[in-house]
């Protein structure tokens, strides 16, 4: 039995992992993808103090062998439940079982989708989530980016360097991101903005693939034609195997406070799955300490 299971590899989860491997917890980190989360597909961060650059896969990489080189131990596999047994939690993966005295959820999100027609069919296909990962497919190419806040912003200005044109499409009269991501977005020559405006179709061409974007707005309806899209709308909490022990809002998040702690005795939460105002690195690693050290205080109390 270990002392703490960590669910969810991200900068969360790991930072949890690290704090209770130095109060001496012996500490399993189960991870269904990606170790690093959602920050892997920043190919820039600069807003995470100590550190003037790096990428979030230099930053992921570092805080896993950290927490490796503390001793933790890790399982790649997906959690299905987690079940109160009173003494000890027990956590199911597709791959197994396994027993902790404490759980610290820190599960992430995954990339909210629009919901129109053509989308899901197209995946893979000519939209994208991920300008770090399918960028280089559109190289000299016109793309466009669904979002207006800062995920979409830093998507744009990525895409900018390689590809032909980048056309942002934001619902708002506004765009939402930092002050800096938007005069960086102005000051790139190839990169278009449309306001008021919202997907309402994906085409799809005799190929299979993506062959235009219809959007509608305050001018009307008009066709983008492209060649890959990257929707860009924020995030959605995978909370679903933890229904049963925690208090999920409205919008899917577990209802927490900045204690970490949830309704049930010996279960913890941190990082982006959490209801919170503000979602960055800081506050994910934050969240990770306090969730780990309380933790450690129950199991130790």
């Amino acid at each position: 039995m270990y002392d703490i299971i960590v669910v969810g590899g991200g900068p969360a989860g790991l930072t949890a992992a690290l704090y209770a491997l130095r109060a001496d917890k012996n500490v399993l980190v189960i991870e269904k993808d990606t170790f690093g989360g959602q920050i892997t597909h920043s190919p820039k961060v600069e807003n995470y103090p100590g550190f003037a650059e790096m990428s979030g896969n230099e930053f992921a990489d570092r805080l896993l062998d950290q927490v490796l080189g503390q001793g933790g131990e890790i399982e790649l596999s997906r959690v299905t439940s987690v079940e109160d047994k009173g003494d000890f939690k027990k956590v199911v993966t597709e791959d197994g079982e396994f027993e902790a005295k404490a759980v610290v959820i820190a599960a992430g999100a995954k990339h909210r989708m629009l919901g129109v027609p053509g989308e899901r069919e197209l995946v893979g296909h000519g939209v994208s989530f991920c300008a770090v990962c399918d960028g280089a497919f559109y190289k000299g190419l016109d793309v466009a980016v669904i979002g207006g806040g800062n995920s979409a912003l830093q998507e744009a200005l990525l895409l900018s360097k390689t590809s032909k044109s980048v056309t942002l499409v934001q619902n708002l009269d506004h765009l939402t991101g930092e002050a800096r991501l938007r005069n960086s977005v102005a000051s790139a020559e190839n990169v278009s903005v449309i306001l008021s405006s919202v997907v309402k179709e994906f085409k799809i061409g005799a190929d299979g693939k993506l062959a235009s974007v219809v959007i509608t707005g305050d001018a009307g309806e008009r066709e983008l034609v492209v060649d890959g899209v990257f929707v860009a709308i924020g995030l959605v909490p995978e909370n679903e195997p933890f229904g049963n022990l925690v208090a999920l809002n409205g919008y899917g998040y577990i209802d927490s406070d900045e204690s970490c702690l949830t309704k049930t005795p010996g279960v913890f939460v941190a990082g982006d799955c959490r209801s919170k105002k503000i979602r960055q690195i800081t506050t994910a690693t934050a969240d990770g300490a306090v969730a780990a050290l309380a933790a450690c205080d129950f199991i130790d109390g």
